[in-house]
């Protein structure tokens, strides 16, 4: 008999966590990666989404393999980050930081890079990275005060949540949502069925509106 790998989310993210839930996976169990997320000297975007997402794999690896509860479980992570060219836009913490990223993003183009990474017992990490084109319209001072005032920028890489008031200032997206919400799908069902996770275990037995 095969034994079905528990699975460990390395994110506090309810977003993560609920875009999970949405195609029937549960995690076992929840562990944030404690890492440093600065960008290193000219780190390119995508290089710094796939390096964070396979960092915070390999630390919460680390946890796990040092239980022996959660030693064979698997580990996924994930890293967004939107950059408009070369220029990685921070996780947004204070107000200054908010009103910075809205003026850039106002009436322009941007990219969303998030990678996923899934860490197995002994180590061995696969990862993937998915890229998505956004573009915001015109943003009017009352669109940018309002939005911060809200406070849904708040700890939100580019100081925006897509799935939140801010989906009325997207104008095109070429790519994944669920990616830009901070976990796609796609890419992470197929890297968890390739490391051995059954993602339709509970598809048989979900009860439909």
């Amino acid at each position: 008999m095969t034994t079905v790998p528990s699975l460990i989310l390395a994110s506090a993210s309810p977003r993560r966590l609920a875009l999970l839930q949405q195609i029937g996976i549960e995690p076992d169990h929840l562990i944030p990666a404690d890492i440093e997320e600065t960008p290193h000297k000219l780190e390119t975007p995508r290089a710094h989404a796939v390096r964070l997402a396979r960092e915070k794999a390999a630390a919460v690896r680390a946890v796990a393999d040092a239980s022996e509860d959660l030693c064979p479980a698997l580990v996924l992570a994930a890293d967004t980050v939107v950059a408009v060219g070369r220029r990685i836009l921070p996780k947004t913490e204070i107000t200054d930081q908010a009103y910075a990223c809205l003026s850039l993003l106002s009436g322009r183009g941007h990219r969303v890079f998030t990678a996923i990474a899934v860490a197995g017992e002994g180590g061995k990490v696969r990862s993937r990275l998915v890229e998505t084109r956004v573009r915001f319209k015109k943003l009017s001072r009352q669109d940018i005060d309002d939005y911060v005032a809200s406070g849904e920028w708040r700890g939100k890489a580019g100081g925006y949540a897509i799935q939140g008031f801010a989906g009325s200032f997207v104008v095109k997206l070429v790519g994944s949502y669920t990616a830009v919400v901070g976990l796609p799908l796609v890419e992470s069902s197929g890297l968890l069925a390739s490391a051995g996770y059954p993602i339709h275990k509970s598809w048989t037995t979900a009860v439909t509106a």
